[in-house]
């Protein structure tokens, strides 16, 4: 199998795409545009009921487009049947014929396709050499684990090699350690085939693990489209900021003029405001792992934000503890703390806690709307 060659003629366009179902108060899908290169590993991520299956579904063509377009490789494809768009498509339940062996399984499309017999044992030879089941060709599904049986699944799927693979929620069945596993083998077939795959989660780790670009839906529209670093460090809204990872929001009113978002007595510098929220209420969103722990607040840096707060918990994670802190100005947070260097206090004491304000995101305190600071991780 040869990966695809980058094209920049080539690629799939979602125009303006709404989808409205009778009877329902507002569309599933409204005015949405997505633009994904070739060989993109695409990931459509919320929460359920956020739009992002229905913009697969359509893509794949199971479901009706009720406004605007899809192009693949500048073909418009919203009135095609799914099986004249050329696409892969792999869900959350295998769909495997239990009563034909794996080689039989994957062999199936070709076999519809009318290839030759020589060709197809290839093909199918190739395939499940790329999913490591190369030696399992002559077993029934019930005799595979989950993730092998999925695995059979992304076979099938990419054996006629599809224009793109369309995954929904394909690991969601599985438990955590097939999971990992799984995504490694995904990400691994998209290096090895350079094929355009678009994958649906509602998993943030998931996402932030396996994609290229990530497409954040809301209440049937994107929020914020961008690489999982810039949805990570440079959240656009405030939505995006709580959905993806964790994260501690101190809520104020933005001053331009002196560069700071003021919380109650408090004055946290916000570098690089935008004139447009001088004013009006605003978020400052900071990441457990950008908040520092300190026994007294004279050891904060004089460049610095910090807060007085109480430790409410600490927990153990392995790697890290999660400490939960009760700030001074009524907010609920948590810190990451390393598990080498001990904690400088215990739950129930005081810590003063600091944060680099170029690692923090000043976003609009409402779901939606564009951020007013961003800055590069590490700045």
């Amino acid at each position: 199998m040869n990966p695809t060659s980058k094209d920049a003629s080539r690629g799939i366009r979602i125009k303006g795409v709404s989808k409205h179902y009778a009877g329902t108060p507002r569309p599933a899908v409204d005015d949405v545009s997505l633009d994904i290169a070739d060989g993109e590993f695409m990931t459509l991520l919320g929460p359920s009921g956020s739009g992002k299956t229905t913009i697969l579904s359509m893509l794949a063509g199971f479901v009706s487009v009720s406004a605007g377009s899809i192009e693949i490789d500048g073909q418009d494809v919203s009135r095609l049947k799914p099986h004249k768009r050329d696409l892969g498509v792999v869900f959350q339940q295998y769909a495997l014929f239990p009563h034909l062996t794996v080689a039989k399984n994957v062999a199936f499309p070709l076999q519809q396709r009318k290839m030759p017999k020589a060709e197809i044992a290839a093909k199918v030879a190739e395939t499940l050499d790329l999913v490591h089941l190369g030696d399992y060709a002559d077993r029934l599904p019930r005799q595979l684990s989950g993730g092998q049986q999925q695995r059979v699944a992304l076979a099938r799927a990419v054996v006629y090699e599809p224009r793109a693979l369309l995954m929904d929620e394909p690991l969601g069945a599985l438990d955590k350690r097939l999971r990992d596993q799984l995504q490694r083998e995904i990400a691994r077939m998209h290096r090895e085939l350079g094929m355009t795959f678009i994958f649906v989660t509602h998993d943030q780790h998931e996402a932030l693990t396996l994609s290229d670009r990530i497409a954040v839906f809301n209440e049937g529209g994107i929020e914020q489209v961008g690489t999982p670093a810039d949805l990570y460090e440079r959240p656009e809204t405030l939505f995006v900021a709580q959905f993806l990872g964790e994260s501690t929001g101190f809520r104020g009113t933005v001053d331009k003029a002196a560069g700071i978002l003021r919380c109650g007595s408090h004055a946290l510098r916000a570098p690089r405001l935008d004139a447009g929220l001088d004013g009006a209420p605003g978020v400052a969103v900071v990441r457990p792992e950008r908040l520092v722990l300190h026994a007294e607040a004279s050891a904060v840096a004089a460049d610095h934000n910090h807060i007085g707060a109480t430790i409410t918990e600490i927990v153990y994670v392995g790697d890290r503890h999660q400490v939960g802190l009760r700030f001074d100005d009524g907010t609920q947070g948590v810190a990451s703390h390393p598990v080498g260097p001990s904690l400088p206090a215990m739950p129930g004491e005081r810590v003063a806690v600091s944060w680099d304000p170029r690692h923090q995101a000043i976003v609009p305190d409402r779901p939606g709307g564009a951020a007013t600071e961003v800055v590069p991780a590490g700045a």
